[in-house]
């Protein structure tokens, strides 16, 4: 018997007690295989109920509705990820966020060292590094242009409109608003 049949053969006696749970051995890769292809291809949320595991915002359950009414300041807006960090995070594009609607066309962001301010309201400091190192920088000072918002949660460590790799949100990124449940 030459060497590449030994170790099929190895292989087979391994795997043989496995066969009494190959339903649910199979049932598992593919969940895992769904679970990569929703995060990679299209995360897109089906369902209307979304979980933040984030300390962004003190929310944890909310329900997505999708009713095309017009966006208020204080709104607690869903989103499509898409700004800069996506680049190198490729698991960060497409994920829905939700974060506080702070800004709207016309309104005016200002930056000083860190500290970044929306119509003379200060918004918070924008931290020089993530929680895993990478480099950050605070949002460039302007008007909010048409069909873009000011995101922002409510905890320090929030990622979001602050910051250059979150950015303003475009309106065709928005998917609705969010209604607390928890």
């Amino acid at each position: 018997m030459n060497g590449a049949m030994r170790r099929l053969l190895r292989l087979r006696a391994w795997l043989a007690p496995l066969g009494a749970h190959r339903r649910a051995l199979t049932a598992l890769l593919l969940i895992w295989v769904l679970a990569a292809l929703r995060l990679f291809i299209d995360p897109s949320p089906r369902l209307p109920l979304l979980f933040n595991v984030t300390p962004s915002l003190p929310h944890h359950l909310v329900w997505l509705r999708q009713d095309g009414t017009a966006l208020r300041r204080g709104d607690l807006v869903v989103y499509r990820f898409e700004g800069d960090a996506a680049a190198d995070r490729p698991g960060l594009r497409g994920q829905p966020f939700f974060k506080v609607l702070r800004g709207l066309p016309g309104d005016v962001v200002t930056v000083s060292g860190l500290s970044v301010a929306l119509n003379g309201e200060p918004m918070g400091m924008a931290k020089s590094r993530s929680f895993d190192g990478r480099a950050l920088h605070p949002i460039a000072a302007g008007v909010i242009p048409p069909g873009h918002f000011y995101v922002q949660g409510t905890g320090p460590d929030s990622f979001d409109s602050r910051y250059k790799e979150s950015g303003l949100v475009r309106a065709d990124q928005v998917l609705g608003t969010a209604v607390v449940l928890f």
